[in-house]
C-alpha cells in the first residue's frame, strides 16, 4: 500500500500511520474496505423530506394567518353567520397550535448533516484502537534544567557585537595614497 500525501510504499497493509508523513493509514484502510467511501459518512447522500420539524412551524403559521385573518374577514364582510366566523377563528387558532406542537414532536430535524470540514474530522473515525500506536508523550521535569556553568559559552567573547566593516576593510598604510 502507499500512502495517498506523500507516495511512500508502507512495508505492511496493517501500518498505522505512514513512516514518512504520518498520515493516519487506519483510515485508508477503512476507505478501501468499504469501497471507497466511509460508513460514517452514508449519511449525507439522504434524500430531503419536506416533512420537517421547520416547514410544519412555518405550515401552522400559514394556518394561523389564513383560518385567523383572511377567512374570518372574508366571511365577515360577505354577512356569513357568526357562528361560521367564530368557528373559523377557533380553528385557526387552535388548528395552527396543534400542527406546530406535533411537527415539533413527531417530526425529523431539518437541521442538514454538518458540511464542510466538521464532516471530515477524524474523531469519529480513529478511536482507541488507533490511538495506542503513538508512543505516549514524555515529559521532562523542570529540576532537570540548570543554569550554565562558568566556562561554558557564556565566557567567550563570541556574543559581542562587532561592526559591519571589522573583516572587509584593511589600513591603509600612508605610502599607498
Amino acid at each position: 500500500m502507499h500512502c495517498p500525501s506523500c507516495g511512500q510504499q508502507q512495508i505492511s497493509n496493517e501500518t498505522k500511520f505512514c513512516s514518512r508523513c504520518g498520515l493516519p493509514l487506519g483510515l485508508v484502510a477503512e476507505v478501501v474496505t468499504h469501497g471507497g467511501y466511509l460508513p460514517q459518512l452514508a449519511g449525507l447522500n439522504k434524500k430531503k423530506t419536506v416533512f420537517n420539524k421547520k416547514n410544519g412551524v412555518v405550515f401552522g403559521s400559514f394556518w394561523f394567518i389564513f383560518f385567523t385573518m383572511f377567512c374570518t374577514a372574508f366571511f365577515a364582510i360577505i354577512n356569513a353567520p357568526e357562528e361560521f366566523v367564530g368557528v373559523l377563528a377557533i380553528t385557526g387558532v387552535f388548528g395552527a397550535l396543534m400542527i406546530v406542537i406535533a411537527s415539533l414532536i413527531f417530526l425529523p430535524s431539518s437541521k442538514p448533516p454538518m458540511r464542510g470540514l466538521a464532516q471530515f474530522h477524524p474523531a469519529p473515525v480513529l478511536n482507541d484502537q488507533y490511538r495506542v500506536a503513538l508512543p505516549q508523550p514524555k515529559s521532562v521535569p523542570a529540576s532537570v534544567y540548570a543554569p550554565p556553568q562558568a566556562g561554558n559559552w557564556r565566557d567567550t567573547n563570541d556574543l559581542q557585537p562587532t561592526t559591519i566593516t571589522e573583516g572587509t576593510t584593511r589600513l591603509l598604510d600612508k605610502d599607498e595614497i
